[in-house]
């Protein structure tokens, strides 16, 4: 019997700038009917591209040779009209970002009907009901009343299902994943493969999984193919692969974990940074008058301390206050309750910090002597974000980038401003040549890692880390997780470590707290909090991030 979808030998080359690039080299493989093939390697391995193949959703640029059987029909080279009747019909597919794919300006209904009366041909209140249906299937509470909403007003995990919804609305043979949970937090990440699973179990789908995350792999796919610089290097069944890996590139995929836990915290470390009591809410304006009719309560009554030379670990779902906890504590946005860096108080209470003018007085309670004060810690307390793509300017070189903040804050030794930048990169390992490259000439981790030397470069002693893996591959990861605990032990820099990575906060964190809709739930020290969590919610993390196979907390 012949497979659902059988690729042999396909080659796919662009051409930029005159210069041929092959992405992808004499790949073959097959996906059987019922069955889950993963795709896995790191990014610019061709998984994306040898997807996209299968019903030529290329570029016109795109040289493609070889052969992509569907059902026995040849889609290389097929017509228009042969490539249409598949594409979102036979061969649907998920994408990594469900902003970039859902249209900002449509409705739910809008947009899950287009799909259905282009490939069904249902009308009027048949497709209403179809699309209920749908919605329901992946999980939407209460769908009917959710029709009218627009992407923004879903979380991730919802506008996810969403994506989902649409996929099968056609009812597939083939869905193609293309890195579906990269960025949803874990317990929606558990959800959402779990609700691909039992779809595909009902409706004896097929599917393409394509991702950089070897533990979904281990736990959800029936065969695997293992690709780098655009071949498949190793493919077989997925126990095999896991448990006898014969190629080196495979070896090393699976042997990229970060170490368990970081090295002890210094005797008698000073405390770097320290909350009591803190407290942000937002208001919630109604009305002409833009009167407060609520709060957003974004965090509250933290109270928490950071040591020299110490990781603090700060866990929890999208929304529950991990960023906002920590932009309070550098003192950017208002907050009630007292902050101290450095044994400093850098408070200066706003009035009103919870009510309408919260932020105007936020700017109003700075008096010059507060903004010196503030402006002397800003060296001290440094930020570096998630996504190493969006916080560097495009227009800048990397010698500009790192010593931007040198000239801001007036700090140095009196060396030349190009022997300091020289001596951060390298000392978190970029080449001294690229001091006057543009950051789309780098790779994600090297992005991340000007990221970071833009940060240390101001010898700062308190570092909010925010995401700052979560975009990357795992062999990058762990080399960013090593070279952040260099950086630390050299230099006995505190860490505020948000990330939903369990595994790399595990690495990284001396301390853990855990937070839930603006609570610290749970916190102590890093070993018990993974090794025997006491809360309903921590344990479901940690089953989401360690097993996949967590229940909803209510």
């Amino acid at each position: 019997m012949s497979p659902l979808l059988d690729v042999k030998d396909l080659n796919v080359s662009f051409n930029q700038d005159g210069e041929t690039i092959r992405a992808v080299n004499g790949v073959s493989f097959h996906v059987e009917k019922g069955e889950t093939v993963a795709l896995v390697g790191e990014s610019g391995s061709g998984k994306s591209v040898t997807a996209l193949s299968t019903v030529s959703l290329l570029p016109e640029s795109a040289e493609v040779s070889g052969s992509v059987v569907y059902k026995g029909d040849e889609m290389v080279g097929a017509s228009v009209e042969t490539l249409r009747k598949v594409r979102g019909n036979d061969i649907s597919f998920i994408f990594q970002e469900p902003m970039t794919s859902l249209n900002p300006l449509h409705t739910l209904e809008k947009q899950l009907r287009e799909s259905i009366e282009l490939h069904q041909g249902l009308k009027g209140d048949a497709v209403k009901t179809r699309i209920v249906e749908l919605l329901d299937k992946v999980g939407i509470r209460d769908p009917e009343s959710r029709l009218a909403d627009y992407p923004h007003q879903l979380s991730g995990g919802q506008r996810q299902r969403v994506m989902i919804a649409m996929a099968l609305a056609n009812d597939p043979d083939l869905l193609v994943a293309d890195e579906p949970t990269t960025a949803l937090d874990v317990t929606i990440q558990a959800q959402i493969l779990e609700l691909l699973a039992k779809l595909k179990d009902e409706q004896g789908m097929s599917l393409l999984f394509i991702t950089h995350d070897l533990t979904i792999v281990r736990r959800f796919a029936d065969r695997v193919c293992v690709m780098k610089d655009g071949e498949i290097v190793e493919h077989g069944a997925t126990k095999e692969i896991f448990d006898n890996p014969q190629h080196p590139y495979t070896i090393k995929l699976l042997s990229a974990e970060a170490a368990e836990a970081p090295g002890p915290v210094p005797e008698g470390a000073e405390t770097v940074a320290e909350t009591d009591s803190l407290r942000i809410w937002f208001p919630i304006q109604r009305g002409l008058l833009r009167r407060v009719v609520g709060h957003v309560k974004a965090v509250n009554d933290a109270t928490i301390s950071v040591r020299a030379g110490e990781t603090l670990g700060i866990v929890g779902e999208s929304g529950s206050g991990k960023t906002t906890l920590a932009l309070a504590m550098m003192r950017l946005i208002p907050s009630e309750g007292r902050i101290a860096v450095l044994g400093r108080d850098i408070t200066s209470q706003p009035r009103g910090a919870g009510e309408a003018g919260a932020w105007d007085s936020f700017k109003r309670s700075f008096s010059s002597s507060d903004r010196r004060k503030i402006r002397k810690l800003r060296s001290d307390m440094q930020i570096v974000f998630q996504d190493p793509y969006g916080s560097l300017s495009p227009r800048m070189t990397v010698e500009q980038i790192i010593a931007e903040g040198l000239a801001i804050h007036k700090v140095g030794d009196g060396r030349p401003q190009r022997e300091l930048v020289a001596e951060i990169m390298e000392e978190v390992g970029l080449p001294l040549g690229a001091m006057d490259r543009y950051p789309h000439e780098f790779s994600g981790g090297q992005r991340q890692r000007i990221a970071i030397a833009r940060a240390m470069v101001l010898r700062p002693k308190l570092v909010v880390l925010d995401e700052p893996t979560s975009a990357l591959d795992m062999t990058v990861q762990v080399q960013i997780v090593e070279l952040l605990r260099k950086l630390q032990e050299r230099h006995k820099l505190a860490y505020l470590f948000i990330s939903h990575d369990l595994k790399v906060v595990r690495a990284l964190s001396h301390k853990v707290i855990v937070m839930r809709n603006g609570d610290i739930v749970e916190a102590g020290d890093a070993a018990t909090i993974f090794d025997a969590p006491q809360s309903d919610y921590t344990r479901q993390l940690m089953a989401a991030a360690f097993d996949l196979h967590a229940e909803r907390v209510a």
